[in-house]
């Protein structure tokens, strides 16, 4: 509950904030890459229940001659780099935090078809709602494979605790002023997905 309280206050106050940047970007976005500005995306939260997780749009739809969607590589513009390494893409699920979906702090939603490839002890990422922010994401982050990044986000379900969340924040600032590990694995372009810890091993 305190948990939540903390989530929705600081959520609310960033919002209203950081209202001047939201809109400049919202701008931006419709002027660069058109409508709309926001991109939905199907994420599994909490007890890997399924949940749309809001940012701003940072690629073309783009489509090849059949109507398919072109590579990734294909459809991200400069501008939509640009978003991405400055985190100003994630600030949209501040409306996430407000709805219950995500918490401040935890551990980072991933793709839909990991659950799949999970073992039971990966699993437990999801006991709890999954954050803007997290423990791999200020643990070196774009140095960390996915086994590295799912045994921290289970250290961070084993211990967490309202200090452990302000420290988790306070490094996130950090990191995002130098722009530390702005390729992470799960933000970058064309990046190597998660297929399974043993299927990983047996290649």
């Amino acid at each position: 509950m305190l948990k939540r309280i903390v989530d929705i206050l600081i959520a609310g106050l960033a919002i209203i904030c950081l209202s001047p940047i939201f809109i400049w970007v919202a701008f931006k976005v419709r002027k660069n890459l058109g409508s709309p500005v926001f991109f939905y995306q199907e994420r599994p939260g909490q007890d890997a229940k399924i949940f749309k997780m809001i940012k701003f749009r940072s690629m073309l739809d783009a489509v090849d001659k059949y109507g398919n969607p072109l590579p990734d590589d294909q459809r991200i513009t400069p501008f939509g780099h640009k978003l991405r390494s400055t985190s100003l893409d994630e600030m949209p699920q501040l409306i996430n935090v407000l709805k219950g979906d995500m918490s401040i702090v935890g551990p980072r939603p991933q793709m839909k078809d990991f659950l799949e490839h999970y073992t039971p002890h990966q699993m437990r990422r999801h006991e709890v709602k999954p954050g803007m922010t997290g423990l791999a994401q200020v643990s070196g982050r774009n140095n960390l494979s996915w086994e590295e990044k799912f045994e921290l986000d289970v250290h961070y379900v084993e211990n967490r605790s309202i200090l452990g969340d302000f420290k988790i924040m306070f490094k996130t600032i950090k990191v995002m002023l130098n722009k530390e590990g702005i390729n992470a694995p799960d933000q970058e372009v064309g990046a190597e997905r998660f297929v399974g810890s043993i299927n990983k091993k047996a290649k």
